[in-house]
Order: structure tokens, then C-alpha cells, then sequence
């Protein structure tokens, strides 16, 4: 009797097991050690600086990226090319409702909802990305290296509703334009 209540109980464990595959491994990405870097540009000039991850994750299946998820704190948003009193000008600016509204929409989110291998190491991503509560695809290229990997993307900052300075919301602006594309470089490491 022991033995067929083993035997059973067996067969549910290891029967589950195989009819119920792990479909991926999920690594969580070290937010201390990954960094999000930001370049804005404008007529003038650019400027650059950082944000910091609050979490991420990132799936893969026999090696492969299969899936990712991420959010970052907002509220960390800084500039990194200034100092002193335009420093803490700007980084305000970039606080306020002119551009991120970090009070009130404290993080912002990427979801993969696909991925294509497009190399050795190479995928190119579509996923959301929420913005001060707006989602709007984007498209952009992702490389894996053992435990680290690399993103970069180019975000259009009037689909999220950041209008400040921007020639789409505005007439005239002349050399205070702020283009409306900015850059993002991602290094994860996991």
C-alpha cells in the first residue's frame, strides 16, 4: 500500500513536471549595477544624464531572450553635463509638470511583447512603453553578452505628452526648440 502511494505520488510530481515544461528562466537585473542613460537635444546643444532602474527583469529560453519588464524611478531623473544652480534648475524642470510630472507619475514601465533574434547575440525588441501614464510602442535593439546586456532606443517625447519646448506643440520656438526625440542607452547587468 505504501508503495503504490509512493509510486502515485511519484507519477503526479514527475507527470506534472513533464506535462507542464518550465518555459523560460526569468533573471532579475541588479538595479545597483545597471544604469539608464539619457541624451536630449535641442538647437543649442544637448544634455545628458541619468535614471535609475527601480526593477527589471528579463526572460530567456535555452539561452535566448524571450521577454523582459521594467520600471524605472522617475524621480531619479538628473542631469549629469551641469552643475550648481543650472543643475538643480534643470533637474527641477525635468520634475516638473513641463516635461515628466514626477510628483504625480513617480515610474515608467517597458514590457517586451516581442522579440527577434537578429544575431549571434542580437534581438530586436517591440515592447510598451508607459510615459506619464500613456503607452505607446517602441522598437528598438537589444545585445546580450553573458550576464549583461546592452539597449538602446530613440523615444519621441510628444507621444508621452512632454511639451515643453517642443516645435510639435509649438510655433516659433526658434533656438529654444527642443527636439522631440531623445535617446536612451541601457547597460543590465544580471
Amino acid at each position: 500500500m505504501k508503495k503504490n502511494i509512493l509510486t502515485l505520488a511519484l507519477t503526479l510530481v514527475f507527470g506534472t513536471a513533464l506535462a507542464n515544461p518550465v518555459d523560460g528562466e526569468k533573471k532579475e537585473v541588479k538595479t545597483e549595477s545597471s544604469t539608464v542613460t539619457w541624451k536630449a537635444y535641442k538647437v543649442t546643444g544637448s544634455h545628458t544624464g541619468t535614471i535609475d532602474l527601480k526593477s527589471g527583469a528579463l526572460m530567456f529560453d535555452e539561452g535566448k531572450l524571450t521577454g523582459g519588464e521594467f520600471t524605472v524611478d522617475m524621480t531619479t531623473i538628473n542631469t549629469t553635463d551641469l552643475t550648481g544652480d543650472y543643475k538643480q534648475k534643470l533637474d527641477g524642470h525635468l520634475h516638473s509638470d513641463d516635461f515628466f510630472s514626477t510628483a504625480s507619475n513617480p515610474t515608467s514601465s517597458l514590457k517586451f511583447t516581442k522579440v527577434e533574434a537578429s544575431g549571434k547575440n542580437s534581438y530586436k525588441v517591440t515592447g510598451d512603453l508607459t510615459i506619464k501614464g500613456i503607452t505607446k510602442p517602441v522598437t528598438f535593439d537589444v545585445s546580450v553578452y553573458g550576464s549583461k546586456a546592452t539597449a538602446t532606443m530613440k523615444i519621441d517625447r510628444a507621444q508621452y505628452n512632454v511639451k515643453y519646448g517642443s516645435g510639435s506643440f509649438f510655433d516659433n520656438l526658434g533656438d529654444k526648440t527642443i527636439y522631440d526625440e531623445f535617446d536612451l542607452v541601457v547597460d543590465l547587468e544580471f
